[in-house]
């Protein structure tokens, strides 16, 4: 789900906002909404046999993986504010000439 809200949101929050500030801020409550949800999900199906994560275990590969997709995120975000950017340069270059 985490995964899903961030190639959804990221990329287009950095393109339509002008403050990185904001952009950021914009995704990181995205994400921490989809991952608190996520999380609580899984968690309720520990102690049975589908579970994602054993009783007892600390999950560290859910952490890294999560940890990625948040950074990806923030790249996706600084991606959008980039094309924004080029297209911008791109479009007062051809009113210029």
């Amino acid at each position: 789900m985490i995964a899903i809200v961030t190639l959804l949101v990221a990329f287009p929050v950095g393109y339509f906002f002008r403050s990185r500030l904001a952009a950021n801020t914009v995704y990181a409550v995205a994400y921490l909404w989809a991952f608190v949800f996520q999380s609580v999900y899984l968690l309720l199906s520990v102690g049975q046999p589908e579970a994602a994560f054993t009783s007892g275990d600390f999950p560290w590969d859910y952490g890294l993986v999560t940890a990625a997709v948040f950074g990806a995120g923030f790249a996706l975000v600084a991606a959008g504010q980039w094309a924004r950017s080029r297209r911008g340069a791109a479009a007062s270059a051809v009113q210029e000439a």
